[in-house]
């Protein structure tokens, strides 16, 4: 599989999609909205606040309060109203959003930067598999510990309720997130209502909290504690872990829906919830322990334990699914090896569940819960890898703004300082925490930038290497016309990454066999650097002569690839075929380590690892089992 750099025409709008302006669908597309792209960010009040408090000292003092709190209004007004919803939401790639997307808009718009862009798209997506693992733990984690306000003899029992909790949602994801999609939005709504009224409820206890909007007391706390302040800082960045959702679920609702959810439920709802936690905590003598909770009417704490359990479990369903997601996007972009895809909707596309992916990430999940065994220890593990992501989308961005935009130099470098200097600043907070648990990120994110880094490395050494003993096919299909084998009826379809060589399953079909197909059709499967690609640009046929022909079928990175399909294509442009009467012919490589590779031999190995452990590409094509042939060859790399 190859990259190509086509952009394509504006596809049409799916008229069973609401338009962003339809008045009827936008109601419902704001519903939904909630419960897929502000779950994560939703649930931070249960503990940013109180680990932001806690950095500060055993007993905090009203400047403390005023200064938190105003560093946390003012990183939600910055970062997710000014950077995600003023900016980083309009830079689309065909409406799709994310970091891959990001990088593959940059990589067109600014095709000489196309390397060093790619590092950076790899580093932002290695970081997000850190955050996919880390914030199902810590949310679901934070919510449970709500039984031990209600008693403390439900200490013992956290974790495994937990356990439980986090085994359920992973379990039950091969049966897709649309059945049980229906009630998110709605939970959402009920969760963010109750956190506003509550916090609403418990102004009264002290007003004058709303003094923080005033940011001279973030920049007065910030100047007179530094070092607990640089420390605090890390903790306030958890109140806006799950903005970089926004992003990359645009494509799934729409820029305005995730606006307008914004504005008139989520930001004033936070608002309203971190400044009632700061009024309680002023009113009873500035010792938090968990202020979320406790500032619960004795009434309302089981049920808000039940609710933000509830909500926990949704913004653990979000970063799941963003994960299935990015990786069909990494596979399709050729970053990682073919795994295997299940669609779980006949009628929504994105909605796909990924068995390994699932496996590795709840084993990841569980491992975590079960060793740092609270929330506040694992916080120190979130962050880094959230600010190390936002700090490569906005790098991403400004080349977006300069070079697609085409915006000034300085309006695009000033905001893109703006930017990086707050995304550096919590990074840098984030990373002081590596020994307390920093370290689970920084690996998660290695890991998976070595895998990433090995498979494409591996792939062109391969490539490159097959490529020199392979014969020209123009060379090849010459000769043949001018002194034909024997010819058998049907049509053979050879899979190939390289439209320009022979197969090698053509090659030994031809030494071994002494035969050739009347009709003989070289294929290539191609990945667009954009989600999608309308049917008009999906085929492209050449005829080589009688016996040859070559056919390039596209696909979107957000597709998955079915050849069968994309073949009925070609009826409309003139080649008849019978696909009862057509084999597939694929070659299937056994791969050697060699020490001349180019890669150290434990890379070699590696590659070879992943090679083997890629899903069958008779499966992944959607390629009738019946119609294919394989012919194995042996590889040293």
């Amino acid at each position: 599989m190859a990259l190509a750099n086509n952009t394509g025409e504006v596809e049409p709008v799916d008229p069973q999609q609401p338009a962003e302006g339809d008045k009827q669908g936008m109601p419902i597309l704001m519903v939904g909205a909630l419960g897929v792209v502000y779950g994560d960010i939703g649930t931070s009040p249960i503990y940013a606040f109180r680990e932001a408090l806690h950095a500060s000292g055993e007993a905090v003092s009203r400047s403390d309060v005023l200064g938190v709190l105003s560093l946390i209004v003012w990183a939600l007004t910055l970062i997710v109203t000014v950077k995600y919803v003023a900016f980083v939401l309009r830079a689309d790639n065909k409406g799709e959003g994310g970091t891959l997307s990001l990088m593959a808009l940059a990589r067109m718009a600014y095709p000489k930067g196309a390397t060093v862009i790619l590092g950076i798209g790899l580093c932002g997506a290695a970081l997000f598999f850190g955050d996919a693992i880390i914030t199902p733990a810590v949310s679901v984690l934070s919510a449970v510990e709500g039984l031990e306000v209600v008693t403390p003899a439900f200490d013992p029992y956290v974790v495994p309720i937990t356990l439980l909790i986090l085994a359920g949602l992973f379990s039950v994801q091969r049966f897709g997130s649309g059945k049980v999609a229906v009630v998110f939005g709605p939970v959402m709504l009920v969760w963010f209502v109750s956190l506003g009224m509550v916090g609403l409820s418990h102004l009264v206890d002290d007003p004058s909290v709303l003094l923080a909007i005033n940011p001279y007391y973030a920049v007065y706390y910030l100047a007179t504690t530094p070092t607990g302040a640089f420390i605090t800082v890390g903790a306030v960045f958890l109140a806006v872990t799950g903005a970089e959702a926004l992003y990359v679920d645009l494509g799934h609702f729409g820029r305005k829906p995730i606006v307008l959810t914004w504005f008139w439920v989520v930001f004033p709802c936070l608002l309203l919830c971190y400044f009632g936690q700061g009024a309680f905590v002023l009113s009873h003598g500035g010792k938090p322990e968990n202020p979320f909770f406790q500032m619960m009417p004795e009434w309302a704490l089981v049920p808000m334990v039940i609710l933000a359990t509830a909500a926990t479990v949704i913004a653990s369903q979000s970063v799941i699914s963003g994960a299935f997601s990015l990786t069909r996007q990494a596979v399709q972009l050729n970053l990682l090896p073919r795994i295997e895809v299940q669609h779980t909707s006949e009628s929504q596309l994105g909605q796909i569940y990924m068995p390994r992916v699932n496996l590795i990430v709840a084993l990841g999940v569980m491992l975590l819960v079960v060793g740092f065994g609270s929330s506040s220890a694992l916080a120190s593990a979130y962050g880094i890898s959230v600010t190390g992501e936002m700090l490569m989308t906005t790098i991403l961005l400004f080349v977006v703004m300069r070079a697609r935009w085409t915006w000034p130099i300085g309006v695009a470098l000033g905001l893109a300082l703006l930017f990086g200097v707050i995304d550096s600043g919590f990074f840098l907070a984030n990373v002081v925490k590596v020994m307390e648990g920093g370290w689970v990120s920084i690996s998660v994110a290695c890991i998976m930038g070595l895998i990433m880094v090995t498979w494409i490395r591996g792939s062109r050494l391969l490539f490159d290497k097959t490529r020199k003993n392979e014969v020209p096919l123009d060379f090849l299909a010459g000769n043949l016309a001018k002194k034909q084998p024997n010819l058998v009826p049907g049509t053979a379809i050879f899979l190939t990454s390289d439209p320009l060589s022979a197969p090698t399953a053509l090659m030994h079909s031809l030494k071994h066999y002494k035969v050739l197909h009347e009709q003989n059709v070289i294929l290539s499967v191609v990945t667009a650097q954009q989600p999608k690609v309308p049917d008009s640009e999906r085929v492209k046929m050449e005829t080589i002569n009688d016996l040859f022909m070559r056919v390039t079928l596209t696909f979107g990175y957000m597709e998955h690839p079915n050849i069968p399909r994309a073949l009925a294509i070609c009826r409309k442009k003139g080649w008849k075929f019978d696909i009862m009467t057509t084999s597939f012919f694929l070659s299937r490589r056994s791969l050697k380590a060699s020490p001349n590779s180019g890669m150290p031999m434990w890379q070699d190995r590696l590659f070879i690892g992943l090679a083997r452990s890629a899903a069958d590409a008779t499966e992944y094509f959607q390629i009738p089992t019946g119609r294919v042939v394989e012919i194995g060859t042996q590889v040293a790399i």
